[in-house]
């Protein structure tokens, strides 16, 4: 194997930043989301490349890195542990990590369900803790909501670990309006991840009118709709039996073919404002807001780099406009999720 590139070595050059909601930190205004470059996608791009993906991000400037304990069964947190030991220290302090906990997973690597019970909730963190090679995380999260557990109990037990300095922030993830409050009312919730781009747009109608008004923060996955809208994806494009996207009814069919027109409409508007299609999807979700940190899935240098390009693309009105005639709400066929993993989402559909 490749030796990864040696890390930054100098303090990481200044990002536009953006606080995560009225009780959040500060972070980048772009965010790296890691679960890519270990799992549930096929065909990544290796440790080596990995790691010099994340080495890179951390010197432009990306202060954000978010992960997931069950991605590949710890694999992913251990991979960013590595990483971050072969940066300085001064990049190391402004790092900031966001983990997900609470998946379980059965022997063939599917999803059984999720563990929000406080003792559960304590013993996945000092795992994390472990892995990644640090003595806190900024913002710590249940992956989805375990409807045997009430909310309250799994993020008083996350707001405990933070009155112990295990924690710096509680955060929420795919969950509705009714429990964004419910868990509001039992501590200050920084920010609440969930999908959000121009092929899903679900939020708008109750979940960010509610985080808006109890100053909670969104951190936004699947921007690039898991590279559909990237403008990259080819209709013919075969996907390993292990890629999950196999599953994923926007790539299915039909479903595909239609979700790529819109694509190549929306690659119209980006070459005549002279971008590509994935800088105008990421800057379509930054500018819906302050409060919004899109999370990017790059899983190579090139992507990295495209990815960051997006906050340099300032979108008026006109454009705006123009890049929801070609991509309308509610334009995209298929749902988000396969009906299985669906039902962990907290009624949302």
């Amino acid at each position: 194997m490749t030796s990864p590139s040696p890390g930054p070595s100098h303090s990481p050059a200044p990002l536009p930043s953006r606080t995560l909601g009225a009780h959040g930190p500060a972070v980048s205004a772009l965010g790296l989301g890691c679960m890519g470059m270990s799992a549930l996608y096929a065909g990544g791009p290796g440790p080596a490349e990995s790691v010099a993906t994340l080495h890179a991000a951390l010197d432009a400037g990306v202060t954000l890195l978010d992960t997931g304990d069950f991605y590949d069964m710890g694999g992913n947190e251990m991979l960013i542990g590595e990483a971050l030991r072969g940066v300085s220290p001064s990049t190391r302090e402004q790092v900031l990590l966001s983990v997900k906990f609470g998946a379980l997973r059965d022997p063939d690597g599917g999803f059984a369900g999720f563990d929000g019970r406080p003792v559960a909730v304590r013993n996945a963190l000092l795992y994390s803790l472990r892995r990644l090679g640090v003595d806190h995380v900024d913002v710590y999260r249940l992956a989805r909501l375990d409807p045997a557990v009430p909310i309250e109990e799994t993020v008083g037990a996350v707001a405990e670990l933070v009155r112990a300095g295990l924690v710096r922030h509680v955060g929420l993830s795919e969950v509705g309006a009714a429990t964004v409050r419910r868990a509001a009312a039992v501590t200050p919730i920084a920010d609440l991840q969930i999908e959000y781009s121009l092929l899903s747009r679900g939020i708008e109608r109750e979940i960010l009118p509610t985080l808006r008004e109890l100053g909670i923060g969104v951190t936004a996955y699947g921007v690039l709709s898991r590279g559909l809208i990237s403008g990259h994806w080819r209709a013919d494009r075969r996907l390993d039996a292990a890629d999950f996207r196999r599953t994923s009814p926007r790539f299915a069919g039909d479903n595909l073919t239609h979700n790529l027109r819109l694509v190549e409409a929306l690659r119209a508007v980006a070459d005549e404002r002279g971008v590509s299609v994935a800088q105008l999807a990421i800057a379509w979700v930054l500018a819906q807001g302050e409060d919004i940190v899109p999370l990017v899935g790059a899983r190579t240098r090139e992507r990295l780099a495209e990815s960051l390009g997006a906050l340099s693309v300032a979108l008026g009105p006109e454009d705006l406009a123009a890049v929801e005639a070609a991509v309308p709400p509610g334009a995209a066929a298929g749902a988000r999720y396969a009906p299985g993993q669906t039902a962990f989402l907290d009624g949302q559909g």
